[in-house]
């Protein structure tokens, strides 16, 4: 029956760190405009691979963000995700030194924790001993550390998880806090996901998987979903955070939604270890549900941000779910996909798309799939080509598929009091 009859709830704050900016409105300027934040490589060496490109948060400097001495001993992804946290906290008007703390929860998606740690902490072992190593090494490396270190900055102690589903990771959290609030066990919750994983370990890993593009020459122009002459994704890293809380909570507090969460569903494939479901049927079945959750029908979806991740396989088989979930409705969605400029953040992305997705309801405005120069004639629905269009959606649908057939969908609609 959805959610309609039960506890409401809305996102009231965000906060990014991406390729494309350290803020929303710089992001979504960008977004908007059709940039890309694809260059060369410099955050491993990518010499001995056939991709040499990524996006990349350039020129990153934490202690913009973070106390000096506190970063230092964070690992980069729980660096973005702890300035990204503070963006949305400080965006919703939430002070935690004046809030019930016990309250307040942590739930973040990633993919990898600190791969690069990993990296450098196995050179420094055949190098020189394994005696030498970061002694922060353990506490900066795990997957949960993000989570860890934005409650540790900003004193949360209610409820703390890390959900890692691979590329699903991120909507999966913010759906699991949609659900944490709404059953009444957090007032409001720091959600989203982080990612920073570009090394040569992950480099390696995903080349020798053939899973990425390598158009070295014209970086800008490599990811390309649902594009006929997509050859792979492109390495990507950043982070997004949400305030996600009850809507009495939020307007007893004087805060004004961004978006409404409605709906979510997760499921499996249970098909394969990284392809997925040809036909798209767990991806379909998870979008079927996650409308059913939120009391809606197909026919009233007004936008999809989609996975979207310029691979041979996921673009077809995500145009298939959609087609099999909306039916000749599929048709008439404008469909973009972020990853077309900020590259594929693994973890992270279904939260800096999200970020996209929330303010398409909130603008109008829906930003375009980049580098779609000649359509996959197996991707045939509407993915708003090269050129940001103003669609004005009430209810949109945002959609994450991991490795291991791990499916993510999140409803929203348009806040309007």
């Amino acid at each position: 029956m959805g959610n309609r009859d039960e506890t409401r709830v809305v996102i009231t704050g965000m906060g990014v760190i991406s390729p494309l900016g350290e803020n929303v409105e710089t992001f979504w300027e960008a977004v908007v405009a059709g940039r890309s934040g694809v260059g060369p490589m410099t955050l491993a060496d990518p010499a001995s691979y056939p991709c040499r490109i990524a996006a990349e948060v350039r020129d990153w400097q934490p202690e913009r963000h973070i106390d000096r001495k506190e970063a230092r001993r964070m690992a980069r992804f729980s660096q973005f995700a702890v300035a990204a946290a503070g963006q949305a906290l400080a965006d919703a008007g939430v002070d935690p030194a004046h809030a019930e703390r016990e309250r307040l929860a942590v739930l973040l998606g990633n993919g990898n924790g600190g791969y690069p740690d990993i990296d450098q902490a196995m050179r420094v072992i055949v190098e020189k001993g394994g005696m030498r190593i970061d002694p922060f090494f353990m506490p900066k490396s795990l997957p949960n550390m993000a989570a860890a270190q934005v409650a540790l900055q900003f004193g949360l102690k209610g409820y703390n998880g890390t959900v890692v589903t691979a590329c699903a990771a991120a909507t999966q959290a913010v759906g699991e806090a949609f659900r944490l609030v709404r059953d009444g066990r957090a007032d409001a919750v720091v959600t989203g996901g982080t990612e920073a994983g570009i090394s040569e370990l992950g480099l390696a890993a995903f080349s020798v998987m053939r899973a990425l593009s390598t158009r070295n020459d014209a970086p800008q122009r490599a990811s390309r979903p649902f594009d006929r002459d997509r050859d792979g994704f492109v390495p990507g890293e950043g982070a997004a955070c949400f305030i996600v809380e009850r809507l009495d909570h939020a307007l007893a507090r004087g805060a004004t939604p961004l978006a409404e969460l409605i709906g979510f569903a997760v499921t499996a494939d249970a098909y394969h270890l990284v392809a997925p479901c040809a036909d798209g049927e767990g991806a379909g079945r998870a979008i079927r549900l996650a409308l059913q959750d939120a009391g809606l029908g197909p026919e009233e979806v007004d936008y999809i941000n989609a996975h979207g991740t310029s691979t041979p396989l996921n673009d077809v088989s995500e145009t298939k779910a959609i087609k099999a979930a909306l039916g000749e409705h599929a048709y008439r969605v404008p469909v973009s996909s972020t990853k077309s400029m900020i590259g594929h953040a693994l973890g992270a992305s279904g939260a800096l798309e999200l970020v996209a997705t929330v303010q398409a309801l909130r603008t109008g405005w829906v930003h375009p799939t980049v580098n779609l120069d000649n359509p996959d004639p197996e991707c045939d629905l509407d993915y708003v080509p090269n050129r940001a269009r103003r669609v004005e959606p009430r209810v949109a649908l945002k959609e994450s598929f991991g490795f291991g057939g791990q499916n993510a969908v999140l409803a929203l609609r348009r806040w309007e009091g």
